[in-house]
């Protein structure tokens, strides 16, 4: 018996941001738009057991209606949409699993959204809606009218290893190969492959070909970063330089191992870095990108994008605290017109970004605290999805070194299609056919079941349980098993392994990344417990073999073999690419600065890269588990912008905080990718610091997002991004403990702007001494540190107004005496309040903090030789706002020494008014100069321009 239950909610948001985006795709005709949830239902269920299932589980009477086998008689046309056969019903699953729990018989569910869509609509225009706002073809089927169930079950298929000729392939064979199959492998490492299998005697089985393509990746290897890098730098003067680069990702690890802080616990070579909390804990931190599958089906791609960072931090047995996330999409007001063909509008991708991030972490009961999201026509094709998270494990209690004789053991989801080929897919550029082929690319996310994994892990941490862990991501079983393995060999059977559906071949269990799965190295005399600890938290257990001590990789489905490849032409067989980079310093310009007006600060405030994201935020849950100190709005309206995120970790005792912030300027990496690099780990520091960060105590991550390294300008402008980390962490001291490169964010040849992000992770010594850019008071004196500079290249100022500048500001030389002394301030109690200066410059920062605080202030920046609007919008290294008592004055003076200036004081009024001198002297900051120029705005004003609601 199959029953149908339709859910429709009085006022689903969903509807709404149909309606509001229909005019953006060309649809201006549609005036309504009714959204039902369709669950069908197979089983032996009693009219009692309907009513008891909707009652307990579907509807809730306050805003569902609800009807069985009685959909509502439609007033319009009507679409559904349900999951492609093989794609992950999250839904269904859970309906199911709530229905045991219930005592029901078993039942099979399938599950769909019904759109009734009311107005004058053509079929273009159905059509149109339907692929462009309501389903994403790569992982849902639509069909206008009612769709017949599909129930998970597939038709089983024989188990089939085939077997790959290579022998005689001519490199054009091979490339077009490495194509067809998704292998993302060049000629020379699909020749290593040919020459390794010929030297056998034999061809390669498909698993085998898959198995190396994956361990071979750009995304799981990193081969960009290990390659030997010829660069041709040819700076603005005409002067040629060629230097030679033995890898990149060594030159990170080498200045983390000159700087070894003792409080360094692991630097890139787990799962995610980890430092010192206190004498008990320890704090694990990782940064992941999931860009190419976000591009694709942007609610999967940043769900999973949150639970494989979450995977990352529980792979080095940590309990997740914390996530946090930076997004970059295109310009959400983009005409449809200038939309590349096959590619989601920006504006859709995103709502399911944001959506797909707050569904994870929400779910997880993990606080969003941080994070950033931009917008640049460069991500129309290409959005950037950085996803973190932070976790807390106690020291000494990461075990990293299996045994032979421990069993391989697998606990979470099981096994689909779903995620096969994304480390290969993940390490090549898009165009208009990646949606058609890259479906299979896409994960799909069931953070239920990561919340059972959290729980088990942390037990099965405690208890002694296991000797070696690591998280199944990209290439699935692959690379968990074949990673951990490296060191001994292997042996596994793939035919206990549980799976989504039946019908998958072995090839395609060994590299589905289907999501929510762990690999631990468990002693036999230790599976029982742990397989007790899986039974009461309701997560799946499997055996799939034992480290043996061969020094192979063996994988076999029963009696069948699969896999047989030595461990050290696994890991060792790559062949080491030689590369080569240019780059080239862009000459000066000279830039013409517009007369200074209020206008444009306003205009500058309200910019989508500075104005209020609270319209994302507040999606996500930023205060479950009840640590976090400074949230991410701040100010009596709760509505000012955080520099960074402070919270206490539960269970650890003391005064003792973490601080989690970010620094990213691709405007800058356009320019000057070497800068961008130095001024993202100022911004990242000066946010920490600005909160009450030690910065002394900070350990920060990279995330590269480039285009294709095997064009020289793409690779050039990386190497040079990697110079500048490598300078920053000495200038700063602060070691590089993780990272992550995400390479080939082109589409149809065009590249992504160069981003780098910096993550911070620090300390804030005394929590009841963390501040935010809100804490003023009337009657406070605004402090300045740092100076302004004359380099508009790379400012949103330069963009906003068309200036073309591009020189950038000169990144700081000597950074952390400033920084030492704004900390030592804050934590002697004698700052109010404290505000970076980034976009926008030092007048956005006076007219945010002004906002959140809800009060006037009267400042007059000193011009440093600089005309009034540049003094005002430049974005120059190592700029904060303070604010202290009058009656500390002296004592702030006194710390903060030649760093700081008093420039005015909080009037407490309505009225933000900043001076500047219009002479090029090195004036004073007085009112009563004569060249003073001043541009003043009302409080609602700035609040209208900076949250795009009228002040109330």
């Amino acid at each position: 018996m199959v029953v149908r239950i339709d859910v429709t909610a009085s006022d689903d948001p969903a509807a709404g941001q149909i309606l509001d985006s229909a005019p953006l795709i060309g649809v201006d005709r549609l005036v309504g738009c009714t959204v039902t949830r369709v669950h069908h239902v197979r089983g032996e269920l009693s009219d009692a057991d309907l009513v008891r299932l909707c009652a307990e589980v579907l509807v809730d009477p306050v805003v569902d209606v609800h009807t069985i086998d009685a959909p509502a008689r439609a007033g319009g046309r009507v679409v559904e949409v349900a999951p492609r056969p093989g794609v992950t019903d999250g839904e269904a699953r859970e309906l199911e699993r709530a229905a045991f729990e219930l005592g029901f018989a078993a039942i099979e569910v399938s599950t769909a959204r019904r759109y009734e869509l009311h107005g004058d609509l053509s079929d273009d225009d159905v059509a149109r809606l339907t692929r462009r706002l309501l389903a994403n073809d790569t992982i849902e089927h639509a069909c206008e009218g009612e769709m017949d169930p599909e129930f998970a079950g597939a038709i089983a298929a024989d188990v089939r290893v085939d077997l790959v000729e290579l022998d005689g392939l001519s490199d054009d064979a091979l490339a077009q190969m490495s194509r067809e199959r998704v292998l993302s492998l060049d000629v020379n490492e699909m020749r290593a492959i040919q020459a390794h299998f010929v030297a056998e005697g034999r061809w390669p089985t498909d698993a085998e070909l898959e198995t190396l393509a994956q361990t071979w990746s750009e995304h799981c290897v990193h081969k960009t970063f290990r390659a030997k890098i010829e660069l041709t730098h040819t700076e603005a003067d005409g002067t040629v330089t060629v230097s030679i680069h033995d890898g990149l990702l060594p030159a990170l690890r080498e200045v983390t191992e000159e700087l070894d802080p003792w409080w360094l616990r692991s630097a890139f070579v787990d799962d995610a870095g980890i430092i010192a909390f206190d004498d008990t804990f320890d704090l694990a931190f990782k940064v992941e990108t999931h860009n190419h599958p976000s591009a694709l089906e942007p609610f999967g791609g940043a769900n999973t994008g949150v639970g494989g960072v979450v995977r990352d931090v529980i792979g080095v047995s940590a309990r997740p605290i914390a996530c946090t996330d930076v997004l970059c999409f295109g310009p959400p007001d983009l005409p449809d017109s200038e939309l590349p063909a096959g590619v989601l509008h920006p504006r859709r991708i995103r709502e399911g970004v944001v959506n797909g991030v707050g569904d994870y972490g929400n779910k997880l009961g993990l606080p969003t605290v941080n994070g950033a999201v931009l917008y640049d026509k460069g991500y129309t094709a290409n959005p950037l999805v950085y996803c973190g998270a932070l976790g807390l494990l106690p020291h000494g209690m990461h075990p990293t070194e299996a045994h032979i004789g421990d069993r391989i053991i697998s606990i979470g989801g099981r096994v689909g299609r779903d995620g096969i080929h994304g480390a290969t897919f993940s390490s090549a550029g898009m165009d208009a056919s990646t949606v058609d082929s890259g479906g299979s690319a896409v994960q799909i996310g069931d953070p239920i079941t990561e919340k059972g994994l959290i729980e088990v892990i942390e037990l099965a941490r405690d208890a002694k349980l296991y000797t070696a862990i690591t998280d199944c991501g990209a290439g699935g079983f692959s690379s968990s098993v074949g990673e951990m393995g490296e060191d001994l060999g292997v042996e596994v059977d793939l035919s206990t392994v549980p799976l989504k559906y039946p019908g998958l071949q072995p090839w395609e269990i060994w590299l589905s990344e289907a999501q929510e799965r762990i690999v631990i190295a468990v002693p036999p005399a230790n599976t029982a417990d742990l397989q007790s600890l899986c039974d009461a938290w309701d997560v799946e257990l499997t055996d799939l073999g034992t480290f043996t001590g061969s020094q192979r990789l063996i994988v076999r489905h029963g009696d069948t073999s699969v896999v047989d490849i030595p461990m050290s032409f696994l890991h060792n067989g790559l062949p080491r690419r030689e590369m080569t980079g240019a780059w080239a310093d862009p000459a000066p310009k000279q830039v013409v600065t517009p007369e200074l007006a209020a206008s444009m600060i306003l205009k500058l405030l309200a910019h989508p890269d500075v104005a209020s994201k609270e319209d994302i935020v507040r999606r996500f849950d930023h205060e479950v588990r009840g640590g976090t100190v400074v949230r991410p709005f701040v100010g009596p309206e709760a509505d000012g912008p955080a520099d960074a995120a402070v919270l206490k970790p539960l269970g650890t005792d003391g005064t003792l905080a973490a601080v989690l912030s970010n620094g990213i300027n691709p405007r800058i990496g356009r320019h000057d990718p070497w800068a961008m690099a130095l001024h993202a780990m100022d911004e990242a520091v000066r946010n920490l610091v600005a909160v009450g960060g030690d910065p002394d105590r900070v350990a920060v991550l990279d995330n590269f997002c480039w285009g294709d390294p095997t064009k020289p300008d793409r690779l050039g402008s990386l190497v040079r991004a990697v110079q500048g980390c490598t300078d920053g962490a000495r200038r700063y001291r602060m070691p590089f403990i993780s990272g992550k490169d995400s390479l080939f964010n082109e589409f149809d040849g065009e590249a992504i702007p160069p981003t780098l992000l910096i993550s911070a992770l620090g300390l804030v010594p005394d929590l009841g001494r963390a501040i935010d850019s809100a804490g003023m008071q009337p009657g406070d004196d605004i402090w300045l540190v740092g100076q302004g500079r004359a380099d508009l290249g790379g400012s949103l100022a330069s963009d906003v107004f068309g200036l073309g500048a591009s020189t950038v500001p000169v990144p700081l030389v000597d950074p952390l005496p400033r920084y030492r002394a704004i900390h030592a301030a804050i934590a002697a109690g004698l700052i109010t309040a404290a505000h970076d200066s980034s976009d926008g410059g030092v007048a956005v920062a006076l007219a945010e903090m002004a906002l959140a605080a809800r009060l006037g202030i009267l400042v007059v920046v000193p011009a440093d030789g600089l005309d009034p609007f540049t003094s005002l919008v430049n974005e120059g290294p190592g700029r904060l706002v303070l604010t202290g008592s009058p009656e500390n004055g002296d004592a702030i003076a006194a710390v903060l020494g030649d760093f700081g200036r008093r420039i005015g004081e909080v009037t407490g009024g309505d009225r933000i008014v900043i001076g500047t001198s219009s002479g090029t002297s090195d004036d004073t900051n007085s009112l009563d100069s004569s060249d003073l120029v001043l541009v003043e705005l009302s409080m609602n004003q700035a609040v209208e321009a900076f949250t795009g609601r009228a002040a109330g």
